[in-house]
């Protein structure tokens, strides 16, 4: 990991350049790659083949409106790194960031981790795009590791999760480093910004390294305790009781709905459980237990219950002492050391809303960070964004309410508080339209 002193130790007074100067070099990175673009936003960038449409694809809704044009200059590259899952740039290599630096700068920086296992560009769309426009240098990692197989990374279990830790700590003092460096001025504000697993770094971040940040939104991050809730308790049931769900058993019902699953969310449920819950919880239970099923690698996919080694049947808290301590390593606490704001939707159906940030919400009043947290609950709202477009009367979208909550986190670091925590509802008379370009937080 590259270190605060020696980046600092990087700049030489010298080191000033204009706005508009195309190369930048990023302290601490085996390669980079600097272009000067005319439109940093994904419209400038899917044209000039500066982003990966595939990395972001599926976590906004196609309502959610675009950006006017920002020019400024782009950089693409990686840290030293063993592992070689990302193939973006064709560079088979993992570590890789995008730093982007608009012409128009207004002296902050948003730093933001990928959701999911994907890569860098993941949140060019929902984040990156109204960051850029709003004057603010953008900065994204892949977290280290990606792709299913991420588990492989590392030696002992946890050590690919707790890489993404320090992978975006990296970053953000680089990219602090390389803004300051090449506009001249150092960087006034820095911001944490994500979407799922990207939200749980923003957690992690503003908890064990709130020096480094004035604040940050979290758009339902994940949460890791290890004595529960997790993933690894609430999906092994889902999973057990879906396929006599699916055939017309009320107790299958009754229990995904005991697992924390919303009653309401039933419709998303088959979609969910090909697509979500089956690899989610193979993959991470992979990394953080792996001798659960022996030689296996991640399981056996939609096995039965009853299958030997069948995640259907995994019992987080029968399982070793060794399996929450890999998860400890990588466990939040509430422990808040930086304004936060946080939004889930109440039909979260691969993070379920009481089992995630109703939980996370009462780890901060308990740690008494409470005064440093907001935490809205989007009525409607499903983990991501993509499925409202195929459900646009049943489903809210929660990019729009994550643009309200940046700005309100502005607000909030300029001394005008953001609303008090609650329960966004559906505006009445609102239309899909309406929803998918606004968003009130009081």
């Amino acid at each position: 990991m590259v270190l605060a002193g020696a980046l600092a130790a990087a700049l030489p007074a010298s080191a000033s350049a204009s706005a508009g100067r195309c190369r930048v070099d990023v302290p601490g990175a085996e390669k980079s790659v600097s272009a000067c673009l005319d439109d940093l936003t994904t419209t400038g960038t899917l044209a000039s083949g500066h982003t990966v449409e595939a990395d972001w694809a599926g976590l906004t809704s196609a309502g959610l409106p675009g950006y006017g044009r920002v020019p400024g200059v782009q950089v693409d590259g990686y840290f030293p790194d063993t592992s070689t899952a990302n193939t973006n740039n064709g560079w088979n290599h993992d570590s890789q960031f995008v730093l982007r630096l608009p012409s128009h700068w207004n002296g902050g920086l948003v730093v933001s981790g990928s959701p999911g296992v994907r890569r860098q560009y993941a949140n060019d769309r929902a984040i990156g795009d109204q960051a850029l426009a709003e004057g603010y240098a953008f900065a994204a990692t892949d977290k280290g590791n990606t792709g299913a197989a991420f588990y492989d990374d590392g030696v002992r279990p946890g050590d690919a999760l707790a890489e993404w830790n320090t992978r975006v700590t990296q970053l953000t003092l680089a990219a602090r480093a390389a803004a300051t460096r090449h506009y001249g001025r150092p960087v006034t504000r820095t911001l944490a910004a994500g979407l799922s697993n990207g939200g749980y770094l923003v957690r992690w971040q503003l908890e064990n390294r709130p020096w480094l940040y004035d604040g940050g939104v979290d758009w339902e991050g994940t949460l890791w305790r290890a004595d529960g809730p997790n993933l690894l308790t609430f999906l092994p049931p889902a999973l057990r009781a879906y396929p006599a769900y699916a055939a017309g058993s009320p107790a299958a019902h009754q229990s995904i709905l005991d697992a924390g699953f919303a009653p309401g969310s039933e419709f998303l449920w088959d979609y969910h459980y090909r697509v979500y819950w089956d690899l989610t919880q193979r993959i991470y239970r992979e990394e953080v237990d792996p001798s659960f099923d022996g030689a296996l690698a991640a399981g056996i996919p939609f096995c039965a219950s009853g299958t030997p080694s069948c995640d259907a049947d995994y019992a987080y808290s029968s399982r070793p002492a060794s399996v929450a301590r890999a998860v400890e390593r990588i466990s939040l606490t509430g422990r808040i050391g930086k304004p936060l704001l946080t939004l889930h939707g109440t039909l979260d159906t691969l993070l379920p809303i009481t089992q995630d940030s109703d939980v996370y919400d009462r780890m901060i009043a308990s740690a008494g960070r409470g005064s440093l947290h907001r935490y809205y609950r989007v009525v409607g709202g499903n983990h991501v964004d993509g499925l409202v477009d195929a459900y646009p009367d049943r489903l809210r979208p929660l990019g729009p309410c994550f643009r309200t909550a940046f700005d309100a986190l502005g607000g909030w670091l300029r001394g005008v508080r953001p609303p008090a925590s609650s329960t966004i509802a559906r505006p009445p008379g609102a239309t899909p339209a309406d929803l998918a370009r606004t968003c009130s937080l009081a």
